[in-house]
């Protein structure tokens, strides 16, 4: 049986982030959990109480490309990248640290998923429009970004979410928590991919992009975007689950701009990558088919074995472990299963806040790290660009080993 479970996971995992064929990662997610069933290793109650278990993360998710897609559609973000254009005012530099900031705000207040879909498209379009002799600065930008500030808050990566699930911190303990550190790695992270792009950052750029105003439907947008942070911020602050206050807040500003401009509301919520919702409910049954071979307890019993041993450098230890996990297995399911780790209750704050910061920064080390940095590849594809997985990993050896160094040793102080 666990021979069997630990095959099947090994083999759908490793199609998420390899996608053989070509085939879209939720496929084998799906199969995988379909497999775990139809041979038996996995009862269909155990399947639909993992199925069940991600029901915020959904909510979440959903409510978050919602908004995000409402925004793209009625041009906020597009908008906003060429408000970054002028100011930039001919300097590649400045492009590239107003792309930086620009991206920061989005990462954390729309996730960091938000980042690498929406925002990538809008950077394209801006450094075509500003004629910059080389665009891959400016979008790695939303790669490395999308992770280096997903845990400012807990919104900002639905990896917090899975990670703490219904221990999720309060808003204010959270950020005594994680403030420091997130501001180390945002810090952290620009100068270093600054670094490897300085001889790319040359010459000057068009700064004389056209002043279009915001349109109604972009204003709305920009309104349901400040409420819904606003909405996130006070249940965060109140310790209640995120998930469906995000659906409400995205299901009230398509609501709001479908009245005010009287249109149809399906296009945008046929713009949501509903198979990504799928592709998460697929992992849930795999780890928890996980859960019932004992690789739960393994784990807690590791890390109590790792803490004795190596005392007070266990949590850098740990992060470090992880970090390097999410690039060999991606950060959502490793996610998955150290949600599964933390809520057993035997870990302590410290080692916690190491295995948060190990999931949402290691991913910065290769493209196959993180969900976000995958949807930036398909972003980047789609606009008929490319950037190849080894010149990532040359990029990420430099920028993310010294940033999760700095930040955790900065969350251990």
């Amino acid at each position: 049986m666990s021979i069997g479970i630990g095959l099947i996971s090994a083999l759908a995992v490793g199609g998420v982030i390899f996608r053989p064929f070509g085939w879209p990662e939720w496929i084998f997610a799906l199969v995988g959990a379909i497999a775990l069933v139809a041979t038996g290793l996995l009862t269909p109650s155990l399947a639909i109480e993992g199925i069940f278990e991600g029901t915020d993360v959904y909510l979440f998710l959903a409510g978050m490309m919602l908004l995000a897609e409402i925004a793209r559609k009625e041009g906020l973000f597009t908008w906003l990248a060429g408000l970054a254009c002028r100011l930039a005012a001919g300097s590649p530099w400045r492009l590239f640290s107003l792309v930086y900031l620009v991206g920061t705000l989005v990462t954390v207040f729309l996730s960091n998923d938000a980042t690498a879909v929406v925002l990538t498209p809008a950077v394209i379009a801006v450094v075509r429009a500003a004629e910059a002799e080389d665009p891959i600065p400016y979008l790695l930008i939303c790669a490395f970004v999308a992770n280096a500030a997903s845990f400012v808050l807990p919104i900002s990566n639905p990896a917090n979410i899975v990670i703490f699930g219904d221990q999720m911190p309060p808003l204010g303990e959270w950020l005594a928590r994680f403030a420091w550190p997130s501001a180390v790695a945002i810090a952290a992270t620009f100068a270093l991919l600054a670094l490897t792009q300085r001889r790319r950052l040359v010459g000057t750029i068009r700064s004389d992009a056209p002043d279009q105003p915001l349109t109604s439907g972009a204003q709305i947008a920009a309104f349901g975007l400040v409420i819904a942070i606003a909405v996130l911020m006070t249940a965060s602050a109140l310790d209640v689950a995120l998930g469906l206050p995000t659906a409400l807040a995205g299901l009230a500003t398509l609501a709001l701009v479908s009245i005010v401009k009287r249109k149809s509301p399906l296009p945008a919520l046929a713009g949501i990558s509903w198979t990504t919702l799928i592709l998460v409910a697929g992992l849930f049954v795999i780890v928890e088919a996980l859960d019932q071979i004992g690789l739960e307890t393994q784990l807690v019993s590791w890390l109590g074995d790792l803490k004795d041993s190596a005392g007070a450098f266990s949590e850098p230890l740990v992060g470090a472990i992880v970090a390097v996990l999410t690039n060999l297995t991606n950060n959502l399911p490793l996610g998955l299963l150290a949600g599964h780790v933390v809520a057993s209750g035997d870990t302590s704050r410290e080692i916690t806040d190491a295995i948060l910061i190990g999931i949402d920064l290691g991913p910065n080390l290769s493209v196959t790290g993180s969900l976000a940095t995958i949807l930036w590849l398909l972003a980047l594809r789609r606009e008929g660009l490319s950037f190849r997985a080894l010149d990532f990993l040359r990029i990420g050896a430099i920028v993310m080993p010294p940033t999760l160094i700095l930040t955790l040793w900065v969350a251990a102080g």
